[in-house]
């Protein structure tokens, strides 16, 4: 094993974290990117402009936002939201939500509109990520985004609310 990086365990798949400078922990396999990912390899992607591998970048990205240059994962997601394959733009804003949960913080005045615009996107995909983005918006940094449906937000909270109340927590 490379002595720069080391296992982390997780319940949910396996995950290297590389110690060396600029290197992101990421999910093992997730298209061209593989453990240790840098951003110069996102932004490789982004110029090579291959759909079938710009899809994974708004999610490394908008995953691993807190580990990331200030800004920058957002400005991967802005770039995509626009793109005109629909799994580009509907990874593109779910990476938005990704960001909410994991650095409670956006550039509103640049996403909210495209966020927006997403709720009423023409594809299901695009508009069902925006509607997960905007429900991550509302819960983790309580903001919220025009369009969005917010009887969502209280069907979440009951959810929560009757599983802790079966399961005694």
């Amino acid at each position: 094993m490379d002595p720069r990086r080391r296992p982390v365990w997780s319940p949910f798949f396996n995950v290297e974290c590389a110690v060396a400078a600029h290197s992101r922990p990421t999910l093992n396999l997730m298209g061209p990117f593989n453990s240790g990912w840098t951003e110069a390899d996102v932004d490789a992607v982004l110029l090579r402009a291959d759909p079938k591998e710009l899809l994974y970048a708004p999610i490394v990205a908008g995953m691993n936002a807190d580990l990331c240059s200030q800004g920058w994962a957002e400005s991967v997601c802005l770039r995509l939201a626009a793109h005109p394959d629909f799994n580009v733009r509907g990874n593109a804003v779910l990476g938005f939500g990704h960001i909410a949960r994991t650095c409670r913080e956006l550039s509103l005045s640049r996403v909210l509109p495209v966020l927006s615009n997403a709720l009423k996107d023409p594809h299901e995909f695009v508009r069902g990520h925006a509607d997960s983005a905007a429900s991550d918006l509302d819960m983790f940094m309580d903001v919220r985004v025009p369009g969005y449906d917010q009887a969502h937000r209280q069907e979440l909270i009951d959810a929560i609310e009757t599983l802790k109340h079966e399961h005694d927590i």
